[in-house]
């Protein structure tokens, strides 16, 4: 590999001659691991060129360099590292001061430190891996991926892969979706009703920026997807958790001054509770009543695959008061980050500049390589492989929940792929999840889905969507043994309190 020649320079207060400079800057390379044995140096006239100095100075230095076995030659094919050069210190590099800016004061607003839980990268290692929403290798179509993934780097859609929309997207893939994916929701949408986004949590990031301040109300359920807490904490703006029931979202329980409702009526999340239509109805006139707007993400609504999925809440609205979003991460892959917000046109006029001055468009070759898994039929074929598979493995974690007297605190009566689980009082799943992990199981931990600083500690999610059937089992039979230890635990610690 050649080092490129612009990683070449002389710093403007070194002391000495050019030539010993330059001997430096390339042994300091060298002894720091930024060049590495066996790399090329830049020619003796292009680096003289670059540095603007004389061939001759450059060509001494590299001699200079050869004697002491910094650098080998090859004949005509040019300088190179030694293999004998000198190995760099195993010694960790000199601490930099503190900064002198106090960051404290400099940061006018914080954006970590938030509920959102991250997964192990490594997850795949894990025998047994109950988190929700990684892709199974074993279930995704990668040889049609890719065949739609080198047809989008075709000539033909050179202008699909390069051109810079601003702030529209893919004709094809806002066509598919106007025609195909939202008619099956119950769903009419012009094009200038559809925006293209990175994910579903960027439409909910882009719908909180252009509906709320300060000084507007946000309801959402309770528990609830952690990232749109953060979202709308972010936002600055009121916020009212509302705790959900068997069928999601009380209607009658949201404040009469909220602004905009947050809810997920497919498969609530992470309960997976589905809303039955009479309270979609309700929600419609509860909204309509106090003319707030509903935000409805339809998380999970591909994997109905026990029975036909409802109406999308936006099917049934007639004030054009529901802004619908979508993702295609979900059903793909999560890495995809590839959503859409459907909503009407003065709106998605507003969320389309905004992504504009944030990220312009998602990239054109992404788009349309969905656009042409979707288009090809691939993306249903998935669906149904997928909808089979979790019905299995679903059939199977039900059986080994019952057998070890595990309680389910809600399971989607249309499908999706996991159980929202509920320990004894005394288990706090947060440490359970570290317990767990420790013997190969991952689950999720529900503290974060909740809100408030009195959080229930009992609940946990268990999701069958990357993990094979055949080692469902044996992993319920280790986390229901950790939850009976530390039942035991807490009971026997409860009785010799104070």
């Amino acid at each position: 590999m050649a080092l490129p020649v612009e990683t070449f320079f002389l710093h403007p207060d070194a002391q000495g001659t050019l030539q010993s400079q330059i001997q430096q800057m390339i042994a300091q390379g060298i002894l720091s691991g930024r060049f590495q044995r066996g790399e090329k140096l830049p020619s003796t006239r292009k680096l003289a060129t670059h540095l603007g100095v004389s061939r001759i100075t450059v060509t001494i230095a590299y001699t200079e360099l050869l004697a002491n076995d910094y650098l080998t030659s090859r004949g005509r094919s040019g300088y190179f590292v030694s293999d004998n050069a000198p190995v760099p210190p195993a010694f960790a590099p000199s601490e930099v001061g503190p900064d002198a800016v106090d960051w404290t004061r400099a940061i006018g607003q914080k954006f970590s430190g938030g509920d959102t839980v991250r997964k192990p990268p490594d997850w795949g290692g894990y025998r047994y891996p109950f988190i929700y929403g990684q892709a199974d290798p074993a279930l995704f179509d990668h040889a049609n991926w890719r065949l739609c993934a080198l047809k989008a780097l075709g000539q033909k859609d050179f202008t699909a892969l390069t051109t810079d929309y601003y702030d529209q997207d893919d004709p094809q893939l806002i066509e598919f979706i106007a025609r195909h994916t939202l008619p099956r929701r119950g769903i009419t949408a012009r094009p200038e009703q559809i925006l293209i986004t990175l994910g579903a949590q960027n439409a909910l990031w882009l719908t909180t920026q252009v509906l709320l301040t300060q000084r507007r109300r946000a309801a959402l359920e309770d528990p609830c997807y952690h990232a749109l807490r953060d979202i709308l904490s972010q936002s600055r703006c009121h916020v009212t958790p509302v705790r959900v029931d068997a069928d999601g979202m009380p209607p009658d329980a949201i404040p009469p001054d909220t602004d905009v409702i947050f809810t997920t009526p497919s498969h609530q999340c992470p309960t997976t509770n589905t809303m039955p239509m009479h309270r979609r109805h309700d929600l419609l006139e509860r909204a309509a009543e106090m003319d707030a707007l509903i935000v409805e993400d339809d998380y999970e609504f591909e994997m109905s695959f026990l029975k036909s999925p409802s109406p999308a809440l936006k099917s049934l609205d007639a004030d054009g008061r529901v802004i619908y979003v979508g993702s295609f991460s979900k059903s793909l892959f999560p890495g995809l980050r590839l959503g859409y917000l459907v909503g009407s046109e003065p709106f998605i006029r507003e969320a389309r500049a905004l992504r504009a001055s944030v990220l312009r468009h998602p990239p054109g070759h992404v788009q349309r390589t969905a656009a042409y898994f979707l288009s090809l039929g691939h993306h249903d074929a998935l669906i149904r492989r997928m909808g089979a598979a979790l019905h299995d493995r679903r059939e199977v974690m039900a059986k080994a929940i019952a057998a070890n007297d595990l309680q389910i605190a809600g399971q989607g009566a249309y499908g999706g792929s996991s159980f929202w689980m509920r320990a004894p009082d005394t288990v706090d799943t947060q440490e359970l999840a570290r317990r767990l992990q420790a013997k190969g199981v991952l689950i999720e931990s529900g503290h974060a889905f909740f809100s408030g600083p009195t959080r229930p500690k009992s609940y946990y999610r268990l999701a069958y969507s990357s993990i094979p059937a055949n080692r469902i089992t044996k992993g319920i039979d280790v986390v229901a043994g950790e939850i009976r230890d530390m039942a035991h635990l807490g009971l026997s610690e409860a009785i010799n309190w104070p």
